[in-house]
């Protein structure tokens, strides 16, 4: 199989929209990243770390997201392939850069594959224990939004469990993140934004009612559940419904490629 038989064609968007703007496109197309481009020419990625990062920065002062421009936020978290490269050989890089794979011809983007359609178009045997992270990073309630940020971007991961007195009773992830930041940089005026953040916690935005898999879930259920409910991971939790480990897509886009 080659890249261009699972390739998709990207949301794009200009590096001199706005941010505000980038989120809403993330928001109605509900992706996690978009195609930067300037003139038809390739610029970046855009994707939700960088928006997390770009929001949450004092550097861009009190600015709402509507004054800030996407192209302060760009990522070069991509790989560029010519269409016809064999798919595992794609993938392989795709976990090295931890990014997309572009797929390009004469530096016009054809497409690109992302690990929503790179798991949409592998199997797996096994069994959620044996692929999952055993010790994920969690977080409590009452931890603060500001410094859970900053944990995320210093530990490049995308998502942390929620838990309180041993039991799992939510998930926060870098769009919660990011879109919490937006709307303090948006109501809240400049010279209060600094003291009101930090009264922000964890509890504030995380979603609740997580969706969980068992240990001895197959892998190939655990793909499934997170390409329909468009998820980017989960939490494994034992037969006494105590959270065991998690399991990202980018967990089984490096499986893919060991």
């Amino acid at each position: 199989m080659q890249v261009k038989d699972i390739m998709i064609q990207p949301t794009s968007i200009d590096k001199s929209d706005t941010i505000s703007h980038a989120l809403d496109v993330m928001e109605k197309k509900s992706t996690r990243r978009l195609l930067v481009t300037h003139d038809n020419d390739l610029v970046g990625v855009l994707t939700m770390r960088r928006l997390t990062e770009e929001l949450g920065t004092r550097k861009k002062g009190a600015k709402p997201a509507s004054s800030l421009h996407v192209a302060t936020a760009v990522s070069d978290n991509y790989v560029k392939v010519l269409p016809d490269m064999d798919l595992n050989d794609a993938v392989v890089l795709m976990a090295k850069k931890s990014g997309v794979i572009i797929v390009s011809d004469n530096e016009n983007v054809l497409g690109w594959v992302t690990p929503a359609e790179l798991l949409q178009n592998v199997t797996f045997d096994g069994y959620a224990a044996e692929v999952m992270n055993s010790n994920p990073i969690t977080i409590h309630p009452g931890d603060r939004v500001s410094h859970v940020r900053h944990q995320m971007l210093d530990e490049d991961v995308g998502r942390f469990p929620v838990i309180e007195d041993d039991k799992l009773v939510g998930i926060v992830t870098e769009k919660d993140i990011a879109k919490s930041m937006r709307a303090f940089r948006d109501v809240v005026s400049g010279n209060k934004q600094d003291s009101r953040i930090k009264n922000l916690i964890v509890e504030d935005i995380m979603k609740r009612g997580v969706k969980t898999v068992q240990t001895n879930t197959p892998v190939s259920e655990v793909k499934e559940m997170m390409l329909e409910e468009n998820i980017g991971g989960v939490p494994v939790v034992n037969l006494e419904g105590y959270m065991v480990g998690l399991i990202t897509r980018r967990m089984l886009v490096n499986t893919i490629a060991k």
